[in-house]
C-alpha cells in the first residue's frame, strides 16, 4: 500500500514496491494495489479493499479482476485502521470497503458476506433488507454509457461494453439531461477529498498552503486550483460543497427512474509506469499523448464517489499494448445487487479474468 493509504500506486519503504503482474514496469494501482495484483497471480480468489478515490476500482481496472465499491456505510469498515489505532467503528464521508474477485460470481458472493451494518452501532436497531437486482436479463436493463468528460479523456473500454450491451439487446443511451453536471462533480469531489485527506497536516504546512491557494488566480478553476483551495476549506466552505453534493445526489435519484446503471471509465488509461517522484501534486500522467495533473485521472472514480453511489469494476478487454483495461458500472444507491448482476451478465457475454502470462 501507499503511504498514507494517499496514492494511485502501492510502494512504501518497509515492504517496497507492488508490482503490477502483466509489466513489472509498471504500478498495480493503489491504494488496494496489494489485493488486486495477489488475485490476478492467483494467490488467492478473493480479497477485500478500500475506496475513495478509486483504491478498489482503479487496482481491479489495472490488473484485470473484478472489485465493488459498495454504497457508502452499507459495509461496516471497522478494523481499517493501522495497526497502532483501536479498531473502533467510524463514520466516514466518502471511504468505504469492498469486495475483490476474479469472478463476478464471487464478487457477489463476497459482497453478501460482508454487507450489513456494523453491530456496535448501525446494527442496534438495523437490519439489512437489500433490494434485488432490477433485472436478471441484460435484454432488460436500461443503461446510460458515459464516452465523454469535459476535464479528462474516456478511453475505448467503455464502448465495447456498449456494443456488448446493444448486442444483448439492452437499451442504450448515449446522452441524458438529468445526469448532474461533470465539471461540478468533479469539483465537487476533489473538494470533499482534499479537505478531509489534509486535515492531520500539521499547523505550518496549512498556514503554507494558505499563502500558495491566495495567491492563485480567481479565473484558474483547474482541478489542480480546485485541490489546492480545498486544502485550506473552512467548514463553512466545506458545508456549502456538501449542500451541492446534495442537489448532485437528488440528481442521480431522477436519473435512475429512468435507467437502471450507468457505464463509464475508471481511469483514463492502463496501468502506468511506476512514479515514485517525492511530490504527488508535482507529477504528471500521459493521456493519449498529453500531459495532465496526476490527480485530475481522479474525476472518473469520483463520479460513483462523492454522490456515495454502488460501482462495479470489471474487467473489458486488453489495451493496444496488451494491458488489462475495465470499466465501471453505476448503479442506485443502495441497490448494490443492480450492477453486480449486470457485472455477471456482462461477464458471460464478453469474457471476464484472464490470467497474466
Amino acid at each position: 500500500m501507499p503511504l498514507g493509504l494517499q496514492d494511485i500506486q502501492s510502494f512504501n519503504e518497509i515492504y517496497g514496491t507492488t508490482n503490477n503482474p502483466w509489466d513489472h514496469g509498471r504500478t498495480s494501482g493503489g491504494s488496494s494495489g496489494g489485493s488486486a495484483a495477489a488475485l490476478a497471480s492467483g494467490f488467492g480468489a478473493l480479497s477485500i479493499g478500500s475506496d475513495i478515490a478509486g483504491s478498489l476500482r482503479t487496482p481491479a481496472h489495472f490488473c484485470g479482476v473484478y472489485a465493488h465499491k459498495s454504497t457508502l456505510g452499507l459495509a461496516a469498515n471497522r478494523g481499517m485502521v493501522p495497526p497502532s489505532e483501536p479498531a473502533l467503528p467510524a463514520d466516514l464521508d466518502l471511504a468505504v470497503v469492498g469486495p475483490m474477485a476474479r469472478t463476478a460470481r464471487d464478487l457477489t458472493l463476497l459482497f453478501d458476506v460482508m454487507a450489513g451494518p456494523d453491530p456496535l452501532t448501525l446494527g442496534v436497531a438495523h437490519r439489512l433488507a437489500l433490494p434485488p437486482a432490477r433485472h436478471e436479463r441484460l435484454c432488460d436493463f436500461r443503461v446510460l454509457v458515459l464516452d465523454e468528460h469535459p476535464l479528462i479523456p474516456a478511453g475505448a473500454a467503455v464502448n465495447r461494453v456498449a456494443a456488448a450491451l446493444v448486442d444483448g439487446g439492452a437499451r442504450v443511451g448515449r446522452r441524458s439531461p438529468l445526469l448532474p453536471d461533470l465539471t461540478e462533480a468533479a469539483t465537487l469531489y476533489m473538494q470533499l477529498l482534499i479537505s478531509g485527506s489534509v486535515a492531520r497536516f500539521p499547523i505550518e504546512s496549512h498556514e503554507q498552503l494558505r499563502t500558495r491557494a491566495a495567491g492563485l488566480s480567481a479565473d484558474d478553476q483547474s482541478l489542480d486550483a480546485v485541490r489546492l483551495r480545498a486544502m485550506v476549506f473552512g467548514h463553512r466552505d466545506w458545508m456549502e460543497a456538501n449542500n451541492r453534493r446534495e442537489v448532485h445526489r437528488h440528481g442521480w435519484r431522477q436519473l435512475f427512474a429512468e435507467f437502471d446503471a450507468v457505464v463509464c471509465p475508471i481511469t483514463p488509461t492502463p496501468a502506468f509506469p511506476h512514479d515514485h517522484s517525492p511530490n504527488p501534486l508535482e507529477r504528471r500522467i500521459d493521456i493519449d499523448g498529453v500531459e495532465y495533473p496526476y490527480f485530475d485521472q481522479l474525476a472518473w472514480a469520483g463520479l460513483a464517489t462523492m454522490p456515495r453511489l454502488p460501482a462495479t469494476a470489471i474487467p473489458a478487454g486488453r489495451s493496444p499494448e496488451g494491458l488489462p483495461v475495465g470499466v465501471q458500472l453505476i448503479g442506485p444507491m443502495f441497490e448494490d445487487r443492480t450492477p453486480l448482476r449486470l457485472a455477471e451478465l456482462l461477464e458471460q457475454r464478453i469474457g471476464g479474468f484472464h490470467a497474466p502470462k
